[in-house]
């Protein structure tokens, strides 16, 4: 018997185990039962648009992320096991999905895991177990996974057909994992829209990372192609984007990384984010909505950039959806600022003032919406206040609020934090190159280096400024 057949049998035993106590998966939860199969016209999904599918659809390659503390192969890989914490990290550092392991005796996974971290995190959640019955797919709706998996290994044509079926009814994306030529047939023939290709053999956990490119070419291009497992290095992450993947599954390489943000850039290779501050007028969004930076900011305090609450609303009706609103406050109400998040006149808070952390627990509590801090930097010890602020999903570095000047970029040479963090003050074209090779940050932020003399955003100055990035 294979390690997966020991997996699969235990988990047929643990599904028994699990109908036993609660017959009813869609109590899984502890909740009220969300629906019944029947009471779900044909075709129909719950969930809407398939947002696992949707992230994975994006342009690039895509990263899942994993958070996992054993498996079969290494034994125990995070001996202390902050699983929302690691979850929290993966979804700040710009991964695209994460993957949850749920398998209780050779992952040492839980339920209570996915749903604790699904509430968390702004990214689809992947219930990785193995699917061994109907049961545990409404029990993977249940729990709040977006994804579920399907391994051609451990179920036959029919039971794979089926299950691909209720997936889709209850509004969840399966991907089916196939790991030879005969296993990616059985999958098209189910109606997978994503196939996997494990590098792994379950059979015995060696690890080809040639598999998945071998198996490329029985895919069809409008069914999306993920490659799993053995990616430790960029030149894995290459091997990927030359066969034309959708997107990649990181497990071991992230749990074993300290700092996730920095181990995700690189991998990734990915440039530093940009937000473009000191949005004022109409003919500014429509500028940004040509450029498509990843951020853009509503200045709230009483500078020149200031804008109204009501005048935001209508830049974020304008705005592409694809770029988020960060509200730029100095000591404003943190009620407002929830206010604000609720309504969705922005997507983040920045906060540039005397906020506590306990204020910034309060408002992602409330909002479930990231925070970004500004710490300022004139001397070698103000690095010591990134400290202050654990809560911060994001901390922005800067010479004072709104001063145009740079701060001297060596002093984050003695930043030991692993919070991914925004660059700003002073950054115009001619110098973010540099700002960027100096500091290696998360994101940038500029405002007045890309602008008129009537504050105006000028579209050949951010053009310059993102390709300089």
């Amino acid at each position: 018997m294979t390690i997966l057949d020991e997996i699969a049998a235990k988990t047929k035993g643990r599904v028994a185990e699990a109908k036993r106590i609660c017959p009813n998966p869609m109590m899984a939860n502890g909740g009220k039962p969300v629906f019944r199969r029947m009471d779900l016209p044909r075709g129909v999904n719950t969930a809407g648009d398939f947002p696992f599918e949707k992230a994975l659809r994006k342009p690039g390659l895509s990263f899942i992320t994993e958070v996992k503390k054993a498996s079969p192969s290494k034994g125990i890989i995070a001996e202390s096991f902050p699983y929302a914490q690691i979850a929290e990290d993966y979804d700040n550092a710009g991964a695209d999905c994460i993957s949850c392991l749920t398998e209780p005796y050779w992952f040492m996974g839980s339920n209570k895991y996915l749903t604790e971290i699904k509430s968390r995190v702004n990214i689809p959640v992947l219930r990785k177990d193995f699917t061994v019955d109907d049961y545990m797919i409404y029990e993977a709706k249940a729990i709040g996974a977006d994804a579920i998996l399907l391994i051609c290994a451990i179920l036959d044509p029919v039971q794979l057909h089926d299950y691909q079926q209720l997936a889709d009814e209850l509004g969840l994306s399966a991907i089916v994992e196939a790991h030879s030529a005969e296993e990616i047939e059985m999958g098209l023939k189910a109606g997978a829209r994503i196939l996997g290709v494990n590098n792994r053999n379950l059979k015995d956990f060696t690890v080809d990372v040639t598999n998945a490119g071998n198996l490329r070419s029985l895919v069809p291009d409008d069914v999306l192609f993920i490659s799993e497992s053995g990616v430790r290095t960029r030149e894995d992450i290459l091997v990927a984007e030359q066969m034309r993947a959708d997107a990649v599954l990181v497990g071991e390489t992230m749990m074993r990384s300290e700092n996730k943000s920095k181990k995700l850039r690189e991998l990734s290779g990915r440039p530093p984010r940009v937000k473009i501050c000191g949005m004022m007028t109409e003919e500014d969004i429509r500028k940004v909505n040509g450029l498509h930076p990843d951020y853009v900011g509503f200045v709230f305090a009483k500078t020149r950039h200031y804008i109204s609450y009501e005048q935001a609303k209508k830049l974020k009706s304008m705005l592409d959806p694809s770029i988020q609103a960060v509200g730029v406050f100095v000591d404003t109400p943190v009620p407002e600022i929830i206010d604000l998040l609720r309504e969705g006149i922005i997507d983040m808070a920045q906060l540039h003032g005397h906020e506590t952390n306990e204020d910034i627990e309060e408002i992602r509590l409330e909002t479930g919406k990231k925070v970004i801090k500004a710490v300022i930097l004139k001397e070698n010890d103000d690095i010591k206040k990134a400290a202050d602020y654990p809560a911060a999903d994001y901390l922005l570095f800067d010479a004072g609020k709104g001063s145009g000047r740079t701060f001297r970029w060596d002093l984050l040479k003695t930043y030991a934090g692993d919070k991914p963090y925004f660059l700003a003050g002073g950054l115009h074209p001619e110098n973010v190159r540099e700002g960027v090779l100096v500091t290696d940050p998360f994101a940038v932020d500029v405002s007045s280096g890309v602008e008129d003399t009537d504050l105006s955003k000028n579209y050949e100055k951010m053009k310059a400024f993102i390709a300089e990035v």
